[in-house]
């Protein structure tokens, strides 16, 4: 029997990946909603293609266009972030994919878990956000939430099988755009320079949460949930190839890593078949052609983020909220040409600094710090 999939942000880089990994196992899957933020256009090719049951653009000033576009199919056609939430509840869904960037992911996944879908994680947001409740309701539903990050992938795999204790996670991290350039010059840099990153093909959020290294720090946060290890036994090495995808170290001293090329498609596909794995036609790893794998330590002082998403683990409750918001609200001024490069991190530090903090909170407090955290964050940054 077919799987039925929901794809909320399927016009992103994850969903158009995701879409391919279907395309190749049609008689797997079965698409039933597809989900976008502002691109309409793509969604309705996407939907027509996978003939699609129904689609929702969360961006309700695109809603007729989008309407007018499908009127000649089937295809029902809904609009607003509302309705993303109850497509990923939907009786006809099997498994949610959840794409979408930022805090926006949060309730969808929820919902998801509240309507006991499998999800296949690819917003880290959700964790960082929310961990604490959604982890605790994944369980009370016995609802599998399976990683899309091809780091958290890499230590799913490497954990598979495995009965005895870890000593600790090995997160690898390429070193964003930016790696090669001296600490001294980040005051000067552009907007284009920072979109270039050197491996991967990411949306423009997470390559600019790549370049400061929030995106490392939220998935340091991200593996603390997934695998329940604190974040004392987390460690992050910069690899610049991303040819190491993450590693696992085990009380014996023995380490185990999952490599290959930089391509999303693997753990997408992995997510999504688990626990098989999917037969494609893609080149073999070369090894010979990648001679050189080499680690350095992170440079804390060029990187302060990695640091304050760490210390947000430890005091736990809004903290890594308040981070993401201000992040979410500071990384658009910078892509929007309203701040510079080092005004992210400053303004994530400001927010912290400024924003209440609840020790135990409920998803109505999340709610609550993200919007604090966004409103401190414009403040600051004066947009």
């Amino acid at each position: 029997m077919k799987q039925r999939v929901a794809i909320l942000g399927s016009t992103g880089s994850i969903g158009v990946q995701t879409l391919d990994i279907i395309r190749e196992n049609s008689d797997d899957f079965e698409v039933i909603t597809l989900t976008a933020n502002h691109n309409w256009e793509r969604l309705a090719r996407q939907a027509i293609e996978f003939d699609a049951d129904s689609v929702v653009i969360a961006d309700e000033t695109k809603y007729e266009p989008l309407k007018q576009a499908l009127a000649d199919y089937p295809i029902k056609v809904y609009a607003g972030e509302e309705a993303i939430a109850q497509c990923a509840a939907a009786s006809n869904i099997d498994v949610v994919v959840n794409a979408l960037v930022g805090y926006a992911g949060l309730t969808p996944t929820v919902r998801a878990i509240e309507n006991g879908k499998k999800i296949a994680l690819a917003n880290k947001e959700t964790l960082v956000v929310g961990g604490e409740t959604v982890m605790r309701m994944a369980m009370e539903h016995n609802v599998p939430i399976i990683p899309i990050d091809s780091e958290h992938s890499a230590i799913f795999q490497c954990l598979m099988g495995e009965v005895s204790p870890l000593r600790r996670l090995i997160i690898t991290c390429s070193g964003g755009s930016l790696r090669d350039l001296p600490a001294d010059r980040l005051a000067d840099v552009t907007v284009e320079q920072a979109l270039r990153h050197p491996q991967w093909n990411m949306g423009a959020k997470i390559t600019i949460d790549s370049a400061t290294l929030v995106n490392k720090g939220f998935e340091v946060i991200e593996a603390h949930w997934l695998f329940g290890v604190d974040a004392d036994r987390i460690s992050v090495i910069q690899h610049p190839q991303s040819i190491v995808h993450s590693m696992v170290e085990f009380e014996d001293g023995a380490i185990k890593a999952q490599l290959g090329t930089p391509d999303m498609h693997t753990p997408i596909s992995f997510a999504l078949l688990f626990p098989h794995r999917a037969a494609r036609s893609n080149d073999s790893f070369s090894f010979a052609d990648n001679p050189t794998l080499t680690f350095q330590e992170v440079d804390r002082v060029k990187y302060p983020a990695l640091d304050i998403a760490y210390d947000c683990l430890r005091r736990g409750g809004t903290a890594a909220c308040t981070m993401n918001g201000a992040n979410e609200v500071a990384v658009a001024a910078f892509l929007g040409g309203r701040c510079s490069y080092l005004d992210i991190v400053r303004t994530i530090e400001y927010a912290l600094s400024k924003a209440t903090f609840k020790a135990h909170p409920t998803l109505e407090d999340y709610a609550a710090s993200n919007d604090e955290a966004r409103s401190i964050a414009a403040g600051f940054l004066s947009i």
